[in-house]
């Protein structure tokens, strides 16, 4: 089976598989099951082991996975073997924060620069990194070869922002601007909107 015909639904439940073996790895563990492993996540574990069947076989039955084993799969499977750097546009509050967040360096990924069209941001330091103009955003971006970027500019700036990644050869865009962005085939886009996802939550509660 081809990455394409393999839901996508399926590699979004991969990283939470990830995160909670690497955190059993943490604990000492060596070995876990799916029923174990499905009890963490809430997730049943006859769909835990159709998941990975997808990919190989990673298991034996009555012996369960090899905790290491089983992250290193997952880390290739995911391309996460390896550090992407990524690129940040926009310096507010969101962007900021994003810069200055210390947990995506274990995870296969490294912040490497943050743009803002503000001259009065333009040449400040946000922790570790000097906000650069946006005005160069292209060929900085093509130097350095960056595939991944975020998106943390109001939404009456994203599309515009998104068009100038993918010109400059972005293929993954972390968007979390309020609003959709229409992006070419071949560029994937992922949106982080709380908004949204608690307005998920409210439609299952009451007033009472």
């Amino acid at each position: 089976m081809t990455d394409k015909q393999i839901p996508d639904i399926v590699v979004g439940r991969l990283p939470q598989y990830l995160r909670s073996l690497q955190r059993m790895g943490r604990e000492g563990r060596t070995l876990t099951c799916s029923q174990e492993l499905g009890e963490r996540l809430g997730i049943s574990a006859a769909q835990i082991r159709k998941d990975l069947s997808q990919f190989g076989e990673f298991g034996k039955q009555g012996t369960g996975y090899q905790i290491a084993y089983l992250v290193e799969q997952l880390q290739k499977i995911l391309n996460v073997d390896h550090e992407w750097e990524i690129a940040v546009i926009g310096a507010g509050d969101i962007g900021n924060a994003v810069a200055r967040y210390k947990g995506f360096s274990n995870r296969g990924f490294r912040v490497c620069m943050i743009f803002d069209i503000n001259p009065d941001k333009i040449g400040s330091q946000i922790g570790e990194f000097v906000i650069l103009d946006y005005a160069n955003l292209a060929e900085t971006i093509l130097a350095a070869r960056i595939r991944i970027a975020m998106i943390t500019v109001p939404a009456d700036r994203a599309q515009e922002v998104a068009d100038r990644l993918v010109n400059a050869g972005v293929k993954a865009i972390l968007n979390y601007a309020p609003i959709s962005i229409n992006v070419p085939e071949g560029v994937r886009v992922q949106y982080i909107d709380p908004s949204i996802h608690l307005q998920r939550m409210t439609y299952y509660m009451d007033e009472s």
